[in-house]
C-alpha cells in the first residue's frame, strides 16, 4: 500500500517530536511538510535531512500555517496532525474544520504514541496554561531532589529557534553554555535559573537522543514542560500546575485539560494573590475530573530589589513574553509589585513599540499596558531594547524569569521582580516525591 501523505501542524516543538518518535521511520506514512505558527522566523525553512532520517534525504519543508488550505490540495495531503499547545478547544476545532473542509483527515497523536520510557525515574512538571508557574515548581522539585543527594538532570521542552542540526542535543551546565549556543531570551529564561540552582539542563530537537545522554549522568530526570504541553517522557510522578487567576481554563485549553485529567499531583499555585472564588472553582474541577490527584496549595511570593524605589514612580512593567501572548495572562508579578509598593501608574508601551514588538501587540491586543519580553533572535531582542529605551517612564520593573539587564543593555533605571514557589501546609512536594527518595 502507498504511504499516507501527512502534514504536521506545529510550532517547532511538539511537531518535531511527534515526527521523530512516530513518523520518521514509519513506512506507512510520508510526511510532506510541517506548518508553523506562534514562533516568528521558522517558516520557509526545512526540517534538515540530518534529523529527518534516510527516508527524507532532502529534509522536509516548513510552511506558514496560513497556507494550509492550499497545501492540502497542492501536496495531496491525506492526514493533518495537530501538534502544538496552549490553544483553546474552539481554536483546535476551527483548525479541524478548515482541514476537513479542504478534504483531509484531522487528528492528534495521543500520549502513549509519543511518550518515551526512561531507564531512570522521571518527574514531570507541566501545567494547564502557560504562566501558571511550572518553572518555579520545576526548580523547587529539582532543589528538593538535589538536597536529598540525587543527581538531577532537567530536560526542557524544546525551543529550537536556531540551527536545528546544531541544536539536536544541547547540554547546559554553565552560563557560558548559554552564550555558546547563542540562546534567545526565551531559552535563557528557562535554562539560566536551573543552572544557578545547580541543575544540569538538556534540551534540543531529538528527545530520544537527549534522553540517552541525560541518563548517563542522572539519578532522577525532571521533565520541565513548555506551554501546557504533555510530557515527552513517561513520568513516575506527574505534577501539573493550575492557575486560580484563570479558573476554568483547566477545562478549556489543549492539551492542558489532558494534563489536568492525567496528573498524579495538582499544584494550585498563586493562592496568595488569587480570589477565593477562583481557588474554589479549581478545587471543584479537581474533585469532579481528577479526584485521585494529590492537591498541593502553593504561593508565588513576590520580592523586589528595592521596594521603596517604586513608590510614586511611573513604571514600565516587563513580563514574561509567552505568558502574556499565547498564555493570555492579563498581569503577572510585575503588576503585583507595582500595585503593592505604590507605583503612581503603569506606562503604556504600545505607542513606543518598535518593529516586531509592535506587531506582537497587534497580534495579541489583550496584552494591554504591559511589555512582553519576547526575544526570538537578535533582531527582536534589539527591538525590545529600543522599545524600552523609548518608553517615557521613571522606572522599569523586570518581572521575567531572568534579569534582562544581563541580556539586553538599556539605560533606563530598572528593578528586578522575582518570585519562587512556596508550598502552604500539607501535603507538599516532599510527600509527592517521597517514593523517589
Amino acid at each position: 500500500m502507498a504511504a499516507r501523505r501527512v502534514l504536521i501542524m506545529g510550532a517547532a516543538g511538539r511537531d518535531f517530536h511527534n515526527f521523530n518518535v512516530y513518523y520518521r521511520d514509519n513506512p506507512a506514512y510520508e510526511v510532506v511538510g510541517f506548518t508553523a505558527t506562534q514562533i516568528p522566523n521558522i517558516t520557509d525553512r526545512r526540517y534538515p535531512a540530518q534529523l529527518a532520517g534516510k527516508r527524507y534525504p532532502d529534509g522536509i519543508p516548513i510552511y506558514d500555517e496560513e497556507e494550509i488550505g492550499d497545501l492540502i490540495g497542492r501536496l495531496r495531503v491525506q492526514d493533518v496532525i495537530f501538534a502544538y499547545s496552549d490553544v483553546s478547544h474552539p481554536y483546535v476545532m476551527h483548525r479541524g474544520s478548515q482541514v476537513i473542509a479542504a478534504g483531509a483527515n484531522f487528528s492528534l497523536l495521543g500520549f502513549n504514541e509519543t511518550a518515551l520510557k526512561s531507564k531512570k525515574p522521571v518527574v514531570s512538571v507541566c501545567a494547564v496554561r502557560t504562566g501558571a508557574g511550572k518553572s518555579q515548581t520545576t526548580r523547587r522539585v529539582c532543589r528538593k531532589l538535589l538536597d536529598a543527594g540525587k543527581k538531577v538532570v532537567a530536560i526542557r521542552h524544546p525551543m529550537p529557534y536556531g540551527d536545528l542540526v546544531k541544536q539536536r542535543v544541547q547540554r547546559f551546565a554553565t552560563l557560558e553554555d548559554l552564550d555558546r549556543y547563542e540562546c534567545t531570551i526565551e531559552e535563557r529564561e528557562e535554562y539560566e535559573p536551573h543552572i544557578k540552582n545547580g541543575t544540569v539542563v538538556y534540551a534540543g530537537v531529538d528527545y530520544a537522543a537527549i534522553l540517552a545522554e541525560a541518563e548517563k549522568e542522572a539519578d532522577v530526570i525532571v521533565w520541565d514542560g513548555g506551554n501546557n504541553d504533555l510530557p515527552f517522557y513517561v513520568p513516575d510522578v506527574e505534577i501539573v500546575v493550575a492557575d486560580p487567576h484563570r479558573p476554568g481554563h483547566e477545562l478549556k485549553y489543549h492539551p492542558g485539560e489532558a494534563n489536568f485529567r492525567r496528573a498524579s499531583c495538582i499544584v494550585i499555585n498563586k493562592i496568595d494573590t488569587a480570589d477565593k472564588k477562583g481557588i474554589e472553582e479549581v478545587k471543584a474541577n479537581i474533585l469532579k475530573y481528577n479526584p485521585k490527584a494529590t492537591v498541593i496549595e502553593a504561593a508565588s511570593p513576590v520580592t523586589v530589589e528595592d521596594p521603596a524605589a517604586i513608590r510614586g514612580k511611573r513604571v514600565l512593567v516587563v513580563e514574561d513574553g509567552p505568558t502574556l501572548t499565547h498564555g493570555e495572562m492579563g498581569y503577572g508579578a510585575g503588576v503585583i509589585a507595582a500595585q503593592r509598593f505604590g507605583a503612581a501608574s503603569l506606562v503604556d508601551p504600545r505607542p513606543y513599540a518598535v518593529g516586531s514588538i509592535a506587531r506582537t501587540f497587534q497580534k495579541y491586543p489583550g496584552i494591554g499596558t504591559l511589555l512582553p519580553a519576547v526575544g526570538y533572535g537578535e533582531t527582536q531582542m534589539d527591538e525590545l531594547r529600543q522599545t524600552i529605551e523609548k518608553v517615557d517612564c521613571d522606572l522599569v520593573l523586570i518581572a521575567t524569569p531572568i534579569d534582562l539587564r544581563r541580556t539586553i543593555r538599556f539605560e533606563r533605571p530598572a528593578l528586578r521582580v522575582s518570585y519562587e514557589l512556596q508550598e502552604i501546609g500539607k501535603p507538599d512536594l516532599d510527600d509527592v516525591l517521597a517514593k523517589l527518595l
